[in-house]
């Protein structure tokens, strides 16, 4: 069992693990043996309010499939066993900042010394163009 929050825990036989040859460099390492780990976990498996399950596949982006799976490939090691921690963990991490809520937006004033500060660097401004405008002296 894998805890992310509180009142999510995973199960680890839902996650699928299979191993697949990595791409990239690595010499004839990456082209015997087969260390890249692709993660599949079913989101329908658990219990999710709608809200996380928004925020989830806003995060998941391309790695969530049209069946509501989530994909993650991790090859960043050259053993199998490292390459599945990193998939779980990335999986861990991405369901944990879909539980937490975004802060809500509370609107807010300028101030009105924020309001008298911008109309006089306008004026400011507006007072520095005008000086420009004058004509040259030589005419």
């Amino acid at each position: 069992m894998i805890r992310v929050t509180p009142s999510i825990i995973l199960d680890e036989r839902d996650i699928d693990v299979s191993f697949i040859r990595a791409s990239g460099p690595g010499g004839q390492n990456v082209n015997k043996l087969s260390t890249a780990a692709q993660l599949r976990f079913d989101v329908s498996r658990i219990d999710l309010p709608d809200d996380m399950r928004e925020r989830l596949a806003r995060l998941a982006g391309q790695r969530l499939t049209q069946d509501g799976v989530i994909v993650i490939t991790a090859q960043r090691f050259r053993t199998q066993e490292r390459n599945r921690e990193d998939a779980v963990a990335r999986l861990v991490d991405l369901l944990r900042r879909a539980a937490e809520r975004p802060k809500p937006r509370r609107p807010t004033h300028p101030t009105l010394a924020s309001k008298k500060r911008r109309l006089e660097a306008k004026s400011r401004r507006s007072a520095l163009k005008s000086l420009r405008r004058g004509r040259p002296e030589g005419d």
